[in-house]
């Protein structure tokens, strides 16, 4: 028996036919040289995350457990000194007290916004979660109750800037300019560091003391290059996403300027006290340990995404980016325009998993959201979005949004086994496959 007739058997154990494993096959045969190019960038920023290793002279004892108040705490200071390194800020706060993306990205605004300051968002509405922080959704503790007012200029209709709207949107009061990585659960291009950088560039010509921050969720290690050093004063992000590795069991992190960083730190624990207090209560090693496996796990994820991405424009599907468009986080989308197989492709995400894989994805009014969500997670940080998982708002135009990947060949079998739903539903061209 051939390889890929032992390596096919292997698939169709795990539920995968035989038109499905071929069809995957000839789609990842294409994909050759792309993949390549994935690992350079691997490579690349793996060099760099050991540099700052080294710089800041990682040992064994930065992975002791601190306790109580946590002072003189090496691991979690070191820590902090690596990700300032690797990210290109003057100063990193890198804490598992920060519980999530929306809790690091409220930190951050919070603490440097003020009474009677405005903040700006140039590239329209924010992440679904963002609202009720900001108050666009009414709710307790927002900005909105501070007396924090807020305003957004949105994107052209082809997704560029609309720089018109962006000049006139900055007056005296904007204080602080949040700028989205990702698209979260918009149909819009996710923003290169360059382009980034051009709309940096824009605004501080404007505006020269503005703030300017990127949530950087997705986008970590995608590219050689970080927002850092295309001008944001402030990156913020999730250890259950890409900088954690996979290995990360909770936190976030706020990197860049040091007056931003300390601000923050002030919030987080009390004035007075900042980042001098916070116990690492024994997760360093996995900080450290995720943060160094990072470029290999984003590599992955970035593997699969395009494959989704090949697949399901192969079959007739709007996916964003498309097949070949360049990578600036590890997001894919794909439109079905139809509830059936929005949920079926999640429960074949679901059904690949190593955790809870005989778990049946179903939606439901999750905490930050307007409209029941649906998501496919069998992972083993819960919630981990470095992880192989799928989800999406149960709205039209039944989007769903892929993500992670700790191997590339989990990724694969994910992919296929959505597929494998979709084909078994009759919720695809057979024709296209076969």
């Amino acid at each position: 028996m051939h390889n890929h007739e032992i390596m096919q058997k292997q698939y169709e154990r795990l539920g995968i036919c035989k038109e499905v494993y071929l069809f995957g096959s000839r789609i990842e045969e294409s994909l050759k040289q792309r993949f390549a190019s994935f690992d350079q960038t691997a490579e690349f920023n793996q060099m760099k995350i050991i540099s700052a290793m080294q710089k800041n002279k990682v040992s064994a004892e930065c992975f002791n457990a601190s306790s109580g108040y946590g002072y003189n705490d090496l691991g979690r200071d070191t820590l902090e000194a690596v990700y300032a390194d690797c990210f290109c800020g003057e100063d990193a706060l890198v804490r598992p007290q920060i519980t999530c993306g929306t809790h690091a990205l409220a930190l951050a605004l919070k603490s440097n916004l003020r009474p009677g300051d405005e903040l700006l968002s140039p590239v329209g509405k924010p992440y679904d979660t963002l609202e009720e922080v900001i108050g666009i959704r009414p709710s307790k503790g927002s900005l909105a109750e501070y007396g924090i007012s807020y305003r957004q200029a949105d994107l052209l209709k082809d997704g560029r800037f609309d720089y018109e709207s962006i000049r006139r949107a900055i007056n005296p009061k904007t204080k602080l300019v949040t700028i989205q990585r990702s698209k979260g659960y918009a149909t819009r291009p996710t923003l290169s560091v360059g382009r980034i950088e051009e709309l940096i560039s824009f605004i501080k010509k404007i505006k020269p003391d503005v703030i300017c921050m990127v949530d950087n969720c997705y986008g970590e290690f995608v590219e050689e290059k970080e927002p850092l050093e295309a001008g944001a004063d402030m990156i913020v992000g999730s250890l259950i996403k890409n900088p954690g590795g996979g290995l990360a069991p909770a936190g976030g992190y706020i990197a860049g300027k040091k007056e931003c960083v300390e601000n923050a730190a002030y919030l987080l624990t009390s004035p007075g006290l900042g980042k001098e207090v916070g116990a690492s209560l024994g997760v360093m090693q996995s900080f450290y340990q995720g943060l160094f496996l990072a470029p290999t796990v984003v590599n992955s994820a970035l593997k699969g995404a395009v494959f989704a991405a090949n697949i399901y424009e192969a079959l007739g599907f709007d996916v964003l980016p498309n097949g070949s468009e360049s990578r600036h986080d590890i997001i894919q989308s794909v439109t079905f325009h139809n509830p059936n197989a929005m949920t079926a492709f999640c429960r074949g995400i679901q059904a690949a998993a190593p955790v809870d894989s005989y778990v049946t994805p179903e939606p439901w009014a999750m905490p930050g959201y307007d409209s029941d969500v649906i998501m496919a997670a069998g992972a083993f940080v819960q919630g981990s979005s470095i992880e192989l998982s799928a989800d999406g708002p149960l709205k039209p135009p039944y989007a769903v949004y892929f993500q992670g990947g700790l191997t590339w060949y989990h990724a694969k079998l994910g992919i296929l086994m959505s597929l494998q739903k979709l084909y078994e539903q009759n919720l695809v061209n057979r024709d296209l496959i076969c």
